[in-house]
């Protein structure tokens, strides 16, 4: 077993036990209950790791599109396929989109039982809020999903590779504002709201939900890498495959003339 196979399975296995850890003890654990959360409060454990799983994943992304450039630049010798670097960044930009879906769609849930359960389910605004970080993750959604539409938009793949790229890099630079910048400018559900920090206060949360929310948030992040991993190599294997049937049929071709 080499070292990278040896890293690879351990942080596979860090991953499942700190998945264990938050969902178990996370829904178990005795936690003090939180002003108008009460025990809805426990969701935290998977709708925060949502968004810092995504951004790690979008991070990933945008370095294998930097390096995608870097890669096709005329004057440097390459040493690798600079397309490999497009699939890797392809991956990245997927696996952080379903955790942008999946924090989305546990901020809904969350907002539906805490602040709008009086609320009849057929209204709009029992499941919407209008929540400035909301509508900003959504934005963020529609910005990675043009991406993947640009992408279909040329066959070419070098000629995809660098302009997906580019915009990468533009799609990433929005996530600061979107998450950081503009939240902070309206009052709003989040403790991001009115200026407040992008972590949990002291006053806000106990230490009692940070060893349960921290410790999960690094199990998702890692649970993320697993599937990027996973999704790249796949995409690896098929376009072996495609490759190998096209020098078969090739061979099979000028076998025959």
């Amino acid at each position: 077993m080499t070292r990278m196979s040896s890293i690879r399975i351990a942080y596979q296995l860090l991953a499942v036990l700190l998945l264990l850890y938050g969902i178990i003890y996370g829904m178990m654990a005795t936690l003090p209950e939180l002003p108008a959360l009460q025990q809805s409060a426990r969701i935290m454990f998977y709708h925060v790791p949502m968004w810092f799983s995504m951004l790690t994943l979008m991070g990933m992304s945008l370095y294998h599109s930097i390096r995608l450039l870097l890669l096709m630049d005329p004057d440097r010798v390459q040493t690798e396929n600079p397309l490999l670097s497009d699939i890797r960044a392809t991956e990245a930009a997927r696996i952080g989109v379903i955790f942008n879906i999946l924090g989305l769609a546990t901020g809904i849930i969350w907002s539906r039982v805490s602040w709008a359960a009086d609320r009849p389910s057929h209204e709009f605004s029992s499941w919407w809020a209008w929540d400035p970080i909301q509508v900003c993750a959504l934005v963020g959604l529609l910005i990675y999903l043009a991406y993947f539409q640009l992408r279909a938009s040329f066959k070419e793949p070098s000629q995809r590779a660098r302009i997906a790229a580019v915009y990468n890099i533009f799609a990433f630079a929005t996530l600061i504002p979107l998450f950081f910048i503009v939240p902070k400018m309206f009052e709003g559900l989040h403790p991001t709201a009115a200026k407040g920090s992008f972590i949990f206060k002291k006053d806000q949360i106990s230490n009692e939900f940070r060893l349960i929310l921290y410790p999960t948030m690094l199990g998702f992040i890692l649970m993320g890498v697993w599937a990027y991993e996973l999704r790249t190599r796949l995409v690896h294997l098929a376009l072996r495959l495609e490759e190998w049937r096209a020098l078969r049929a090739y061979t099979h071709q000028s076998s025959t003339r």
